[in-house]
């Protein structure tokens, strides 16, 4: 068989697939679709998986029903002749770019700051398919091989750094990523909106013989001269300022993050090297109709044929998962999700979902069980504010911190229906929750008896029918004035949660785990109170597994306050653990209950003199 016949064939129980059924990686496979040019070439840090959760496979989608030829270069090869930015042309609109589904530095290195031995978004795991940064070493390529041709950045790496920003590894406050690039225009969050704009401003550009490339789509950023500030505009302290001063860099953090999740912004100017980063407000949350959208396109939801034979990690985690929602109206104080995605809930309709867990179940490999069916968080399906006009005057970035919003409704009778409706087809044997699920909303009263019970309800099914052998959630620490620097409820609600589903497991006679995830070296978190976590974690009998140290990631109010040494949102000094000494005094109490820990814990409680510990820990001697 001719490799011209184009029947490269993947099974998929009752489908065939061809190559051309993936957007084109090579000139040969665009020549299989007859095409000798090119409107969009995307580049990407990612292997290409083309499904909903890899996010040059949707841009490329989006583009695609939008009638445009695109093509996808996975993992271009940057050290060589760089044939791989060569090989397809020249675009007639633009290149686009992203590092891929994680930020690259988070995906290279520990918080330690040593380089991680694999790369889940890689073929076989391989942790040399990607520059440090590829936003911007595939970005100055471009700009040099195609100096006309308008370069977007976009994904999780530029979406963080469109402004200046504090970068851990380099440990140095960095301008936005703009700059560094070199890039035309920066796309922030979610792009299926400002991808379409952009492509059809382009084509009314070009019409006219215009050259240049808009600069009034919203959820954009881009450099311009230096200018007078206009209505609904904010300026915000320069780079250079910042550079001097970590209070003004700490609080310009608290106005990108209260304009970010607002529901009508102001556009942020931030003046560096004599210009101007403009970041333009970001568009309404999509409507469900819209999100219904990005989700039916025509995805295979396999890696492309070229991976035959090969594994992808972080495919095979999510292959047999559904997505539901986006957004997280959590704002915890370490996570980027409402910086990128929004703190407003965006919802699938139940068809749209049932319409792609009736595609998972035909994957030949597909044996009865979703491993998960969630989102961000698991349980914030179809929660919105009561009253929208209350929503849109709201710049807060918790809607459940310190206390659940009185005009947000938490009822959780739309997800069991979707639940049920999952559970009802034929091939399913079990959903799992694998997304995190958080115990605040579950324990959250609302005024509504309905409400209350429909929750009640979700919590029984939720443990009873839907936990594959252990729940994740995430107390994160448990002392209550760490948890109130990370946005979290009080360690209280956990042991509350507990007790709810130690009891619901033993009515069932089931034996599942509880597995809580925690953090050290948090802003705000001393050794003292690491300390008492490992004494209040031996009395609820756990020898923790999930934990991790703080890493410092990019426009996080954490990292702001790890950086600076001032809270954002009150400018008062906070306290971080910063050296390696400091963090390992920290992390050490994790794993009290280690034979090999003990002298060191010991001694640690004596210096802080904290001798009653010592007697909680390991008893009286």
């Amino acid at each position: 068989m001719k490799l011209g016949d184009v029947f490269l064939l993947f099974q998929k129980k009752m489908k065939n697939y061809k190559v051309t059924d993936w957007l084109p990686t090579t000139k040969k496979e665009m020549e299989m679709r007859g095409w000798d040019e090119l409107d969009v070439i995307l580049f990407s840090g990612d292997a290409y998986v083309d499904h909903p959760s890899f996010g040059a496979a949707v841009v490329g989608r989006i583009l695609e029903a939008e009638g445009l030829r695109v093509a996808i270069v996975p993992q271009p090869n940057w050290r060589d002749d760089l044939r791989d930015f060569k090989k397809l042309g020249k675009p007639r609109l633009f290149f686009g770019i992203s590092a891929g589904c994680m930020d690259s530095m988070v995906n290279k290195y520990t918080a330690n700051k040593r380089l991680r031995s694999d790369d889940a978004y890689t073929p076989d795991a391989r942790p040399d398919m990607r520059p440090e940064y590829p936003t911007i070493v595939y970005s100055k390529i471009l700009k040099e091989l195609f100096p006309d041709t308008p370069v977007v950045i976009g994904g999780i790496e530029a979406s963080l750094r469109r402004l200046t920003h504090y970068d851990y590894w380099q440990d140095k406050v960095q301008k936005s990523i703009l700059v560094d690039s070199g890039a035309d225009l920066l796309i922030y969050g979610m792009g299926e909106k400002p991808i379409v704009e952009l492509y059809k401003k382009l084509e009314e550009n070009l019409k006219n013989g215009v050259q240049e490339i808009p600069t009034d789509i919203k959820q954009t950023a881009y450099i311009a001269p230096k200018r007078e500030v206009g209505e609904s505009e904010i300026l915000l302290s320069g780079h250079n300022v910042c550079l001097k001063d970590k209070k003004k860099q700490a609080a310009n953090f608290r106005i990108i993050e209260e304009e970010s999740n607002k529901y009508e912004a102001s556009t942020l100017l931030q003046e560096v090297d004599g210009k101007m980063v403009v970041v333009n407000p970001p568009f309404p949350p999509l409507s469900q109709a819209e999100l219904d959208r990005s989700y039916d396109l025509p995805y295979t939801r396999l890696p492309h044929p070229k991976y035959k034979g090969k594994r992808i990690p972080a495919y095979d985690m999510i292959k047999f998962s559904v997505n539901i929602h986006r957004g997280c109206f959590g704002g915890c104080a370490f996570c980027t999700i409402s910086a990128h995605q929004g703190k407003f809930i965006m919802s699938r309709s139940k068809e749209s979902i049932l319409k792609e867990v009736k595609e998972v179940v035909q994957l030949p490999d597909f044996k009865g069980y979703l491993s998960d069916l969630g989102g961000p968080s698991a349980n914030m399906y179809m929660m919105s504010g009561k009253d929208l006009n209350v929503c849109k005057k709201c710049k807060k970035p918790s809607c459940i911190h310190p206390r659940v919003c009185p005009n947000l409704n938490t009822d959780h009778r739309p997800l069991l229906d979707v639940y049920h409706a999952v559970d009802a087809l034929p091939e399913i044997k079990k959903s799992f929750i694998g997304s995190g699920v958080r115990y605040d909303l579950l324990l959250h009263k609302s005024k509504d008896e309905a409400v209350n019970r429909g929750t009640a309800q979700y919590t029984r099914e939720l443990i009873e029918h839907h936990v594959s052998g252990r729940l994740k959630v995430a107390p994160e620490h448990t002392s209550d004035n760490v948890l109130y620097a990370m946005r979290k409820p009080s360690f209280k609600q956990f042991e509350e949660f507990k007790v709810i589903f130690d009891r619901i497991n033993r009515e069932k006679g089931l034996r599942q785990q509880l597995i809580p995830y925690f953090i050290s070296s948090h802003p705000g978190c001393k050794e003292e109170d690491m300390a008492e976590l490992a004494v209040a974690t031996k009395r609820l009998d756990f020898q923790l597994e999930q934990v991790q140290d703080f890493t410092p990631t990019p426009m996080t109010v954490a990292t702001e306050a790890w950086y600076s040494g001032f809270h954002p949102y009150t400018l008062e000094p906070i306290y971080s653990a910063h050296t390696q000494r400091e963090k390992l005094q920290q992390r050490m109490f994790f794993f009290w209950y280690k034979p090999e820990e003990r002298r060191n814990i010991l001694n640690e409680l004596r210096r802080i003199n904290r001798p009653d510990l010592i007697d909680k820990l390991y008893g009286r001697r």
